[in-house]
């Protein structure tokens, strides 16, 4: 039976979502460990929307799995939460059809990026981005409309990023500020390895007046020419939302 499991979890206390042999303290890992258990051992594949880096965190992951032990999904969603550390919480898990892919049937996804432009806070330095700088709203709103739309986002990827084809959809993008917080949203068909990273960053050198402004045309039509502004760390990244 195929199950769709949709979870969270805090990226700041893993190496990453994507399973690895060096490193056992991965989400993937500790769920698939969880997983063959249930399964009567039975080594059991999660298969995900996609993979965030170490770091990022999620409100909204969503992965698939086959398991062959009769178990509904209620006990199911209990059992891998009992199993799990509490940095990892399943919140919905449901029967689905046999050709049902996480990753493939995905039509949009949401990340947003969070930064602190008030003063330093190390409570929250694993979970927003601590820039401690004032930013230029209305350039921000200005400027992040330009990537919205079919874009060939080939200077705004890591350069690990071997893709052949780097066009991507982007459905929205916004700017919002709360008190002493500027929140950052991207909804899009698929975004490349750093992608929504170096798109924050790229905004904030223009804001902080270290990259001119009204370039991202240029990196659309030029995009043999990488972004070189800071890429944006990590821990004010989540994926938000995946949709089907």
């Amino acid at each position: 039976m195929r199950y769709k499991i949709t979870f969270s979890y805090d990226g700041s206390k893993f190496d990453g979502y994507q399973k690895q042999k060096h490193s056992e303290n991965t989400i993937q890992g500790i769920m698939e460990n969880a997983l063959k258990h249930i399964n009567n051992g039975k080594t059991t594949k999660l298969s995900s929307s996609g993979r965030t880096d170490k770091g990022v965190s999620a409100y909204m992951q969503v992965g698939h799995v086959d398991i062959e032990v009769n178990i509904t999904p209620y006990k199911l969603k209990r059992a891998i939460n009992s199993l799990v550390p509490d940095t990892i919480y399943v919140y919905d898990v449901e029967e689905v059809d046999s050709d049902f892919h996480a990753r493939y049937m995905v039509k949009e996804k949401t990340y947003i990026y969070k930064v602190n432009v008030g003063e330093y806070n190390p409570i929250e330095k694993d979970y927003i981005y601590q820039l401690c700088k004032e930013l230029d709203v209305d350039l921000l709103k200005t400027e992040i409309k330009r990537f919205i739309g079919r874009h060939n986002f080939s200077s705004f990827c890591s350069n690990q990023d071997k893709k052949e084809d780097c066009n991507r959809v982007i459905y929205n993008a916004s700017i919002e500020k709360k008190d002493n917080y500027i929140i950052f949203s991207f909804t899009g068909n698929g975004f490349l390895k750093y992608m929504v990273r170096i798109m924050c960053g790229y905004l904030i050198s223009v804001s902080l007046g270290k990259q001119e402004s009204n370039k991202i045309d240029y990196y659309f039509k030029n995009t043999e020419n990488k972004v070189t502004t800071k890429t944006a760390p990590a821990e004010g990244l989540y994926l938000k939302e995946v949709k089907y």
